[in-house]
């Protein structure tokens, strides 16, 4: 019974991690049908590239970690064309900083982790070490929302925090901390717990500052100052 509920729960966050596996592809869109990079970052899709490559060999690495390994792969699909095509069309400049970045994270260190590891530690040992790895990593990207959130409070609004964003992030996150659960994997459940978390926090947020100011916008105060400005003869 626990390893069919845990298959269910698999599907369901494979679902929920692809949904935002492709939730930038209409800034990709944008990029290719302008064919400019403009103002975006390629550190968080180099970073997702890396952090699905880590959990792609934990996943081949554990035994029963199947559903781990088939999300994570096609992620890494995915993480791999946006950062292909931010290199096609970034200025020369930040297309070589963009091109070093990656052979270096995404080839040279996951060479580097891979070999070591595969050289020097065997079993729960090695399913260990790659755990550590990818939780470092994972809690990484879950807490890369703090800025914006502090954003947020800053400013008293919403604008630069998706809905839908940070709610698939919430939901995905407490899937597969149920699945890790399930199957007693803690790998998988402190960094996607943590992700819950900072998930809702995400949500209460939005739920507080969504609504629009009662004070004027700075348009409705010019318009209004110049409807009573006394009429001038001609």
């Amino acid at each position: 019974m626990d390893l069919d509920l845990s298959f269910y729960v698999g599907v369901v966050g494979n679902i929920l991690s692809i949904f935002i596996f492709l939730s930038p592809v209409d800034v990709f869109i944008r990029i290719v049908k302008n064919r400019s990079t403009e103002d975006f970052d390629s550190t968080p899709y180099i970073s997702a590239l890396l952090n699905s490559s880590f959990w792609c060999y934990y996943g081949l690495t554990k035994p029963g970690a199947f559903l781990v390994f088939t999300v994570n792969a096609f992620g890494v699909v995915a993480e791999a064309v946006y950062v292909l095509i931010f290199i096609v069309f970034a200025p020369p400049k930040t297309k070589n900083k963009t091109a070093a970045l990656a052979a270096a994270l995404n080839i040279g260190l996951l060479a580097v982790v891979v070999l070591v590891t595969k050289i020097t530690l065997e079993g729960e040992s090695l399913i260990d070490a790659i755990g550590f790895v990818c939780i470092g990593l994972n809690i990484i990207m879950y807490a890369s929302p703090l800025a914006a959130m502090g954003t947020v409070l800053r400013t008293k609004s919403v604008e630069f925090m998706p809905f839908y964003l940070s709610l698939f992030i919430c939901l995905n996150a407490g899937v597969w901390a149920v699945y890790a659960f399930i199957v007693r994997d803690w790998f998988l459940g402190v960094p996607n717990g943590t992700g819950f978390i900072f998930g809702a926090v995400q949500l209460i947020l939005y739920a507080i500052y969504s609504k629009p100011k009662t004070a004027k916008s700075s348009t409705a105060v010019l318009e209004d100052s110049m409807q009573n400005e006394p009429l001038l003869s001609a």
